[in-house]
């Protein structure tokens, strides 16, 4: 079976969407009726309702729009506060929250251009949640 065919045949749920991730790519839904993109993927078009999706593949470049550093992290993550997480609006328009790396907190601005980079895979056992971040584009 060819990538696009079996991309296309890839059911619309967030663990599809993982899996795209742990493939360095960020998928999104996009209705063939209306037009209306969706990140996270669902499996109908909440703008005219259609069951009759694809999938897109973004860009993983993007603006900063908001962000707040984490002093009091939850137990996963205590080890790297405080760090950064904002939201960045794709070149695609849509939104996708993450960490911020590579960049001293009081350097971060919204309107930044930030790119999405991907964290290596430590097991092939699924689910295996990929993880993503953002740091700045070297334009």
């Amino acid at each position: 079976m060819e990538e696009d065919e079996k991309t296309e045949l890839s059911p619309f749920t967030i663990e599809q969407f993982y899996k795209f991730l742990s493939e360095k790519k960020i998928m999104a839904a996009q209705c063939k009726g209306c037009g209306a993109k969706f990140l996270p993927p669902r499996p109908i078009c909440s703008n005219c309702y259609s069951k009759d999706l694809k999938w897109i593949q973004l860009k993983p470049y993007g603006k900063l729009i908001t962000y707040t550093i984490i002093h009091v992290a939850p137990k996963r993550f205590q080890q790297l506060a405080p760090y950064a997480y904002g939201i960045i609006e794709l070149e695609d328009g849509l939104r996708l929250p993450g960490m911020i790396k590579d960049v001293k907190h009081d350097e971060i601005k919204i309107g930044m251009e930030l790119k999405v980079f991907f964290e290596p895979v430590v097991s092939e056992d699924w689910p295996n949640w990929p993880a993503y971040y953002f740091k700045p584009s070297e334009s």
